[in-house]
C-alpha cells in the first residue's frame, strides 16, 4: 500500500529560518556580553561609580519620601476636616420672599415641616436638627452680662454635628418634650465665665429673666477659624425652648446626617429638590457638604505633592549630570579599549550600546538602592509604630522609570563619543 508523503519544506524557506535563528543568537550573545562588560567596568571603578551613584540614590528616596509626606499630610488634613461631619448635610436659605398679610412680603424660609418632608421622602437620613438663632445679652448674677448667641437645636444637633462633649451631658429627647430650661455651652465660653469647663456645669445662666442651667460643655473636634454656626460666645438649648424667644418655627438652616458618608452626594440632591418643592420657585437654597470641602483639598494636597515630587526629580537631573561627566571620563580611559574591540571586529552600534550599558547600570542602580531606602522609613514607621502612613506604589515606578530614562539621556553623548573614535587612531592613543 502505498504511503502518504510528509510535505517537505522548499531550501529558501529553511535558509530564512536558519538565519533567523542564527541572528536571534548573535543578538543574545552580543546583549549578554554587553551586560558582562558594564558590570566588569563597574567592578574595576567601584569608588567612582559608587559616587556617581550617590546622587541617583538621593534623588530616588527624595521622591518617594516627598510623596509620602505629601500623602501623610493630604490624609491628616482631609482625617481633620472629615472629624467636622463626613456625613452631614446643611441646608440654608439664601433669599426669596413670599406675600403675607397685607401683601407685605416675607422671607420664605424652612420650617420643621420642611424638616419632616425630607426625612420621609429621603432615606437613609440617620438624623436631623433645625436649628433657630438668636442673639441676646445673658445676665450672670452679680450685675455682669454678656453678649452671647443662643442656638436653638434638637438633641440630634450633637450626632449630626459631631460635636465632643468636654464636661457634663447634651440635653435629650425628655429635655426637649418638657422643655427644660438647660444649655450646653461651647468650652471657649465656659473658660471666660468659669475658668475651666468642669467648673462650668451647674450654674445657672439668665436670659432676658429665664434662667438656663449649665448640663454641659461642649466642643467641635478641629478649628473652623470661624466658618461655622458656632463662634466663642455660643450656647446650645432645645429648639422648643428656643422659640419662646423667636415666636416662630420659620429656621434658616437645617442638618442631616446620612447614615453611609457615599450617600451624601445624592441625597443632598433630593433633599434640595424636596425644600425647592414645598417654596416658591424664586426662593433661593443651597445644600453644602463636607463632600465638596474634601474634593477641593484633596486636589490641592495632589497638586502640592506633584509640585513637591518634581522639585525631588530635578535631584535626578543634576545626578545625570554626574553620570555624563563620569561616563566621558570612563570613555577617555579605555580609548585603548575601544580601539582593540574595534579591530576584532566590534561594529560602532554594539561599542554605543555597551557604554549607554554602562550608563543605564549606573542610574538604575542607584535608583533600585534609592527606592528600597525611601520605601524602608514607612514601611518601619507603619510596622513598628501605630500610625498608618499611605506608601504610593506609583513614586516607585516613577523614581526608577525617571532613572532608567536620566541613563538614557545623559549616557547617549558618551556612548556617541566612544562609538565615533577611529580604531587606528585609538590604537595608536598612549
Amino acid at each position: 500500500m502505498a504511503t502518504a508523503a510528509h510535505p517537505v519544506a522548499p531550501p529558501s524557506k529553511v535558509r530564512d529560518t536558519f538565519d533567523s535563528t542564527l541572528r536571534s543568537a548573535k543578538a543574545t550573545v552580543a546583549m549578554r556580553e554587553t551586560l558582562r562588560l558594564a558590570f566588569d567596568s563597574f567592578c574595576a571603578n567601584k569608588v567612582r561609580f559608587l559616587l556617581t551613584m550617590l546622587g541617583m540614590v538621593i534623588g530616588s528616596a527624595s521622591i518617594i519620601l516627598v510623596v509620602t509626606l505629601g500623602l501623610t499630610g493630604k490624609q491628616y488634613a482631609l482625617n481633620l476636616i472629615a472629624s467636622i461631619g463626613p456625613s452631614m448635610i446643611e441646608m440654608q436659605f439664601n433669599g426669596g420672599s413670599v406675600a403675607g398679610p397685607d401683601n407685605v412680603a416675607t422671607p420664605d424660609f424652612m420650617t420643621r415641616e420642611d424638616e419632616a418632608a425630607v426625612r420621609e421622602q429621603v432615606p437613609g437620613i440617620a438624623a436631623s436638627s433645625p436649628m433657630l438663632e438668636y442673639h441676646d445679652t445673658i445676665s450672670l448674677g452679680n450685675g455682669i452680662t454678656k453678649e452671647a448667641m443662643l442656638l436653638g437645636v434638637s438633641p440630634q444637633y450633637k450626632d449630626v454635628r459631631n460635636l465632643e462633649l468636654v464636661a457634663g451631658r447634651f440635653f435629650d429627647d425628655q429635655d426637649a418634650l418638657q422643655h427644660a430650661q438647660v444649655a450646653v455651652i461651647v468650652e471657649e465660653f465656659a473658660r471666660d465665665l468659669y475658668g475651666s469647663s468642669a467648673a462650668a456645669v451647674g450654674h445657672t445662666i439668665s436670659v432676658r429673666g429665664i434662667p438656663f442651667t449649665v448640663i454641659g460643655v461642649f466642643k467641635m473636634r478641629i478649628d473652623t477659624f470661624g466658618q461655622s454656626e458656632i463662634n466663642e460666645h455660643t450656647l446650645l438649648i432645645p429648639y422648643p425652648v428656643a422659640r419662646y424667644f423667636t415666636g416662630t418655627d420659620n429656621v434658616k438652616e437645617i442638618f442631616f446626617s446620612m447614615k453611609d458618608p457615599k450617600e451624601v452626594p445624592s441625597a443632598a440632591r433630593k433633599i434640595l429638590a424636596v425644600i425647592r418643592s414645598r417654596h416658591r420657585a424664586t426662593s433661593s437654597y443651597t445644600a453644602f457638604t463636607m463632600t465638596q470641602v474634601l474634593s477641593v483639598m484633596a486636589r490641592i494636597a495632589d497638586m502640592l505633592t506633584l509640585v513637591l515630587g518634581g522639585a525631588a526629580a530635578i535631584t535626578l537631573v543634576v545626578s545625570g549630570v554626574g553620570i555624563m561627566n563620569s561616563m566621558l571620563a570612563n570613555v577617555g580611559s579605555r580609548i585603548k579599549e575601544i580601539g582593540i574591540r574595534k579591530a576584532l571586529g566590534a561594529t560602532s552600534r554594539e561599542i554605543r550600546l555597551q557604554f549607554l550599558t554602562e550608563a543605564v547600570f549606573l542610574s538604575l542602580s542607584g535608583g533600585l538602592i534609592g527606592t528600597i531606602l525611601g520605601l524602608a522609613l514607612p514601611f518601619s514607621v507603619r510596622f513598628l509604630t501605630t500610625f498608618k502612613i499611605p506608601i504610593s506604589g506609583w513614586s516607585a515606578v516613577i523614581a526608577l522609570a525617571t532613572s532608567v530614562v536620566v541613563g538614557v539621556v545623559f549616557g547617549t553623548l558618551p556612548a556617541n563619543r566612544a562609538a565615533q573614535l577611529d580604531p587606528v587612531a585609538t590604537l595608536k592613543y598612549e
